[in-house]
Order: C-alpha cells, then structure tokens, then sequence
C-alpha cells in the first residue's frame, strides 16, 4: 500500500508538472510581449505631441512613426522592446538625431494601434519591410537600433539583410532568449518549450559589420553576461559599453553625452559615413 501510495503520489506530481509545462507552452506569447494597445486616432494624437506623424508601409498602413520632414543623411531604424509601444521610444530621437541620424520608430504587429499579432516571424517579416522601405526612398545608410527584444529583431534582420544594414546598436542585448527564460523560471524545460527561440547568438554570425553594444551591469532582466557573450560572437567589428550602476531600463539617455554619443560615432566611423 505504501509502494502504491508513493506511485499514486508521483504520477500526480507529474501530472502538475506536465500541465504547468503545457500551460508554459500556451501562454509563452503573453509571457514574452507586452504590447500596449490604443486606437490609431489615439495614436496620432500621442505622436503630434511628440512632433511625429505617421510612417505608412506601401498600401498606406500605418508601419511607425518619424518626423515630418526628412533630413536626408543616415537613418536608424528603432527596433523596441517588448512592453509599451513605439511611441514610448521617442526620447530615442533626440539622442540619435544629436549625432545626425535621421530616427525611425517601427511598430510591431499587435502594439500601440496595429493590427496582427507578436511573434518573431511577424516581428522579423516587419522589421524588414521597414528596412526595405527605408533602402527604397534613398541610399543613404541605415543602422538598426534594437532595445532588449528588438536586440534580437535587429539581429535577424542583419543577418538576413547583410548588404542593407550598415550597423548594429544593441542595448541591454542577450544572446539567446532560451538561456535568458530558463534563468527566469529554472523549474520548467523553457529551452525545448520556446517557440520563438530568438538565438541572436548563432544569427550575429552572418551579420559582418561594424556592432556597438549597451549593456546595463545590474540587468535583472536579460543579466550582463547575456550581453557580453553576444559581443564575443560578433564576427565583424565590435565594441562594447558596460554602464555597472545601471538597471535593464536604466541606461542614461542624454544628447550628445556617452554612451549613445560614442557607440553612434563608432557605427559612423565603422561604417565609412563620415563625420
């Protein structure tokens, strides 16, 4: 009886245990992106307050946002992370737009006011029509700017756009989204339970130009390691500013001061755009 109660009791704990794994497994989408969601009008409003307007793909839906009038020189497109929406991004603009970049906030599918919604497929497949849309109205270099989960869109983008990218500016990055959710939950297989596995590690293999990293020291979200492993696959030129003081959301943002002011003045160098 005692044998029996123990197998009783073992197969119910592996019964909850399986269950946990599968309700992991559904639910891994609502666990990873966090979009904020408003109507366009909304949106629209949010953006004239900001000086943007919309940036509409070829059919003229709604794709992001950027300033009215275009400046013509280098672009960056930013790619966001995974909570908020683009809009929440554009304190980005004047720090990129002090070091003569031209910024571009993409949308991702299922934020702010778009329909669809996120994974890395509809993440990456937007991201790359927003690059091409940006290669199609001019020559002019564009570097991807990609924030936490928007390091690992760039990353795929690069490495599938080799000739289109000029740059990449990775802050508070990780290598491998598998690693970063297996520190977060030890307990469950999170390694063979993803279904958007986001392995910037093996992609930043293809991408051969120039990478310039932002990595916070106390990130308690990604952790700095994750960050300082992606810099040593970088195949291309690479460098990398570690803030130590600072949190996943903490990096310092000011115009025209390090680090954004350095890592973007290494892209441009890098990337023969001049001064």
């Amino acid at each position: 009886m005692r044998a029996a109660g123990l197998l009783k009791l073992l197969a119910l704990g592996l019964g909850l245990y399986a269950g946990l794994c599968l309700l992991a497994f559904l639910a891994q989408r609502r666990m990873m992106y966090f979009p904020d969601r408003e109507s366009e009008a909304e949106a629209v409003q949010r953006a004239l307050r900001t000086e943007l307007v919309p940036w509409p793909d070829a059919q003229g839906r709604l794709l992001g946002w950027r300033r009215p009038v275009r400046s013509g020189g280098p672009r960056v497109l930013v790619l966001h992370g995974n909570a908020g929406d683009a809009l929440g991004r554009a304190d980005y603009l004047p720090v990129l737009e002090a070091a003569g970049f031209e910024a571009v906030l993409l949308e991702y599918p299922g934020y702010g006011p778009r329909d669809g919604e996120p994974s890395q497929a509809a993440l990456v497949a937007d991201a790359q029509a927003a690059l091409g849309r940006l290669k199609a109205e001019s020559p002019a270099p564009v570097i991807l700017l990609g924030e936490s989960l928007g390091s690992g869109v760039a990353v795929q983008v690069a490495a599938a756009n080799p000739n289109a990218v000029a740059g990449l500016l990775l802050a508070v990055p990780f290598a491998r989204m598998g690693e970063v959710a297996a520190w977060h939950y030890p307990w469950l297989p999170m390694k063979l339970l993803l279904r958007d596995r986001w392995d910037s590690q093996d992609a930043i293999r293809n991408h051969h130009g120039p990478v310039a990293l932002l990595i916070a020291g106390r990130d308690e979200v990604v952790g700095a390691e994750q960050g300082r492993r992606l810099a040593q696959a970088c195949p291309g030129a690479v460098r990398v500013w570690e803030i130590p003081e600072a949190t996943h959301n903490g990096l310092p943002r000011s115009p025209g001061l390090p680090p954004w002011s350095e890592a973007l003045a290494f892209l441009r160098g890098r990337a023969g755009m001049g001064q």
